[in-house]
């Protein structure tokens, strides 16, 4: 397309729109993946705006307004975005009709309890560990279907997919992450035959590889954005897995650790490993898989023992080279999914020595040996024990911590040089 002058502008830019909780980011990367511009935006006002889907397309369109000033302010513009791809959180949706308009209210992925529909799901589902529970995403699905008393249904769409949809002026798609717990079989990339009972097939859609080209942005919003002319919508991924992307290349053995309130480790292989009774499952990203598991421990066991300035200062007092003598499983609650799947495990956060900095030291090392045993279970199942571990969240800024963790893993640890979801599933888009 011609650009300022009548000069021909390259469309080389590719851009990530990411729909977490708290807003919509976006940001823009250049063939080589680095970030050129980023920008964000509001779902709007009122604390559900979040939940509301036309929010979340009102979000994503005064992001990409913004964007465009963010990339006039680096020299670029929106004319040289040719690829777009969108994260949104696992598992919420909503029900649309023929023309994209919401026909049911949004359920998001920390709705629960829809125990009627998870006990139907039971009656069909062969694999006990698929697509199942009060809380899953077929789950949802079904119970938005029963509420769409009009039957005006024509789209089950993901988050991700509702904007993505949006761009493109058509639904009937989706990509394998946003539809793993919505009872796709990410190995074939299809809707398995059993989905047909509880599902109407047409609205489920064609699942695609994340980063995979779908269609062509509508003429109407390249002209209202300023894209490309002839921008490309590529299939999407959930926030976590654009996280990962943003933190590690998708190679074998790369690894993440996120530690945030809870931890969370992923590590791409080539092989795909599911341990369902270890709490262990794969996503599909492109020509591999990223494995991985979630434990209940994590910084928010130590905030519930100290405050934030507490723990800095009694970390400053820590010999990380020195192997604490406690041995802690320390957990909030009872109850852990990986790398020990047990509702009933107890915390072991006993016996506490009169010394806070011994105390944080055990605690500490105890998450340490946990995020150790978490890739020990991914090696025992197949995958590599990683070279290096990339660490993000709350947890990686504490170096002591940090220095512990090496020692214990037996491999260096580095910090993240981002983990902006927007990022990594705009380097998706320019990788499809």
């Amino acid at each position: 397309p011609p650009g300022a002058g009548g000069a021909v502008v390259t469309s080389d830019l590719s851009l990530g729109i990411d729909l977490g909780t708290s807003g919509v980011r976006s940001a823009v990367v250049d063939p080589s993946g680095a970030v050129v511009a980023m920008a964000r935006g509001r779902y709007g006002d009122g604390t559900d705006a979040w939940r509301d889907p036309e929010g979340w397309w009102r979000g994503a369109a005064t992001c990409l307004e913004a964007q465009a000033g963010a990339l006039q302010a680096k020299g670029r513009t929106m004319a040289e975005v040719a690829r777009i791809a969108i994260d949104g959180t696992s598992g919420s949706l909503v029900l649309t009709d023929a023309d994209l308009q919401p026909v049911t209210r949004a359920l998001m992925y920390s709705d629960a309890g829809f125990t009627e529909e998870a006990a139907l799901i039971a009656t069909h589902a062969p694999d006990p560990h698929t697509a199942r529970g009060a809380g899953s995403a077929l789950a949802r699905a079904l119970r938005l279907l029963r509420e769409d008393t009009g039957a005006k249904a024509r789209h089950l769409l993901h988050q991700a997919d509702f904007v993505a949809a949006r761009l493109m002026g058509r639904g009937g798609f989706t990509d394998v992450n946003n539809a793993l717990k919505t009872g796709c079989d990410p190995e074939v990339q299809t809707w398995p035959d059993w989905m047909a009972a509880l599902v109407p097939k047409a609205l489920l859609g064609q699942v695609y590889l994340p980063g995979d080209a779908i269609d062509q942005v509508t003429p109407q919003m390249i002209r209202r954005f300023g894209l490309s002319d002839g921008a490309v919508v590529h299939a999407g991924t959930t926030d976590s897995i654009a996280a990962f992307l943003a933190a590690a290349p998708a190679t074998s053995g790369a690894a993440v650790t996120s530690l945030g309130t809870t931890l969370a480790v992923k590590l791409y292989t080539h092989q795909r490993i599911e341990v369902p009774a270890q709490g262990l499952y794969s996503h599909r990203v492109r020509h591999g898989w990223l494995v991985g598991g979630a434990s209940n421990t994590g910084g928010g066991v130590i905030r519930s023992v100290f405050p934030d300035d507490q723990i800095a200062a009694l970390s400053a007092e820590i010999d990380p080279t020195v192997e604490s003598t406690l041995d802690y499983y320390p957990l909030p609650k009872p109850g852990e999914r990986f790398p020990i799947n047990d509702p009933d495990l107890r915390p072991r956060m006993a016996p506490r020595p009169n010394d806070n900095v011994a105390f944080l030291h055990g605690l500490l090392e105890g998450i340490a040996r946990i995020e150790k045993r978490a890739y020990e279970a991914l090696a025992n199942a197949g995958a590599p024990y990683p070279t290096q571990v990339i660490t993000a969240g709350g947890g990686a800024k504490n170096v002591v911590w940090t220095a512990m963790r090496a020692r214990v893993l037996g491999v260096p640890v580095v910090a993240a040089p981002t983990t902006e979801a927007a990022v990594g599933v705009a380097r998706l888009a320019q990788q499809g």
